[in-house]
């Protein structure tokens, strides 16, 4: 059975449906397999939101959504958010959406997005005061982490150097809360030399270092606007990022310790900005 949503605009299409094989919901199968699964570049390379919040900051962003697939009881919460919004709802059950994505989703609801064309370095800059920027940041709940914590703390966009996770991959996404959709991010094409183009626009580089003889971060962070440069979980980010900052800085810690998770620590970073106010 197919309806509509009606509103005077475009109408989203419910289409009812209760077969785990029907084709039409192939862009939201086997969301736990290695090989198959529908977010990676290397297939489709869709964006997947998963739950009620995550797919209204889908909705709300530039990303192309293009089919829905949940309960009754998610249509319902999400009918003022897709207004206007002229994609095909599948309705079915929780069973059938667990046959169809390989596992129970307790979030009920799921959106598909197509990738939109990546964002330049300068696109990203623009207006930013504060941005991060990471190296070698592979794991992807750590990624999503980060982005949420930058949407909190108000970091205006994020900076990939080499070596990071794939921003876009379903887990980032939904650990990010969604906010890996809202946040703009661009990746540097030559890498550690590309931090000269934020330096050419007024930002003061910080590279993050466990090392406690470098300054704190309060004595770092003096620039107007800043790129807060944190590497990956253990090996922090590599001699050639740290000479091409402005100064390393460190987050004081008690004895006995020596570092964070690097979530962690990017989330006290962007709170020591917020605090100076600089």
């Amino acid at each position: 059975m197919t309806a509509c949503i009606r509103h005077d605009g475009p109408v989203v299409h419910v289409i009812d449906t209760t077969d785990p094989a029907d084709t039409r919901l192939d862009d939201f199968r086997d969301l736990n397999s290695s090989d198959r699964r529908p977010d990676l570049p290397s297939g489709k390379g869709l964006v997947i939101a998963e739950g009620v919040l995550v797919v209204q900051r889908l909705l709300a962003s530039r990303f192309d959504t293009i089919a829905l697939l949940g309960v009754d009881r998610r249509l319902e919460e999400l009918s003022g958010d897709l207004d206007g919004v002229d994609v095909p709802f599948y309705r079915t059950t929780a069973e059938v959406m667990a046959e169809v994505v390989g596992f129970h989703l307790n979030r009920g609801v799921l959106a598909v997005a197509r990738r939109p064309e990546p964002l330049e370095l300068f696109d990203v800059l623009g207006n930013s005061k504060t941005v991060a920027v990471l190296e070698g940041v592979n794991d992807h709940e750590n990624l999503g982490s980060m982005f949420r914590n930058a949407a909190g703390l108000g970091v205006d966009a994020v900076v990939f150097g080499k070596g990071c996770a794939d921003p876009l991959y379903r887990r980032a996404v939904r650990v990010s809360m969604g906010h890996v959709l809202r946040i703009p991010f661009a990746h540097m094409t030559k890498w550690p030399h590309d931090l000269e183009v934020l330096r050419e626009r007024g930002f003061q580089l910080i590279s993050l270092t466990p090392n406690p003889e470098a300054v704190t971060l309060a004595e770092a962070m003096t620039g107007e606007k800043v790129a807060l440069i944190l590497g990956a979980e253990g090996p922090g980010l590599t001699e050639h990022a740290m000479r091409a900052a402005d100064v390393r800085a460190c987050i004081p810690m008690a004895p006995g310790t020596d570092s964070l998770n690097v979530a962690t620590a990017a989330a006290m970073a962007f709170y020591e900005r917020v605090r100076t106010g600089v």
